[in-house]
């Protein structure tokens, strides 16, 4: 009884650890595209607030410091979020802006 036990064991073993590792893959591919999806909603709607930041104040030809802020902490998510181009350009344009400070706000 006791072998068959082991043979049955070293048998059903790798089967088990084989199943439970095509598992977890399938697991690890499933939350790379939810993190994926995330990162990419997350991403675009910082540019859509970048973009109306900037819209708004270089229209005003000034800015607030808080929303200056504001915009460089968004800014910095975004672009460690992987995104760039048009929105560096919007950043390096809000950075000429004047900052108004707290005693003119």
């Amino acid at each position: 009884m006791k072998e068959f036990l082991v043979q049955t064991y070293t048998v059903a073993l790798p089967i088990v650890l084989t199943a439970l590792m095509g598992y977890i893959v399938w697991l690890l591919k499933n939350q790379k595209k939810d993190r994926s999806a995330n990162s990419k909603g997350t991403m675009l709607l910082l540019r859509v607030q970048l973009i109306e930041y900037h819209d708004k104040y270089t229209a005003l030809g000034e800015i607030p410091s808080y929303a200056y802020e504001n915009f460089m902490e968004m800014y910095q998510a975004y672009h460690e979020l992987g995104g760039n181009g048009m929105v560096t350009k919007m950043k390096q344009e809000i950075e000429e802006l004047h900052l108004k400070n707290k005693k003119s706000e």
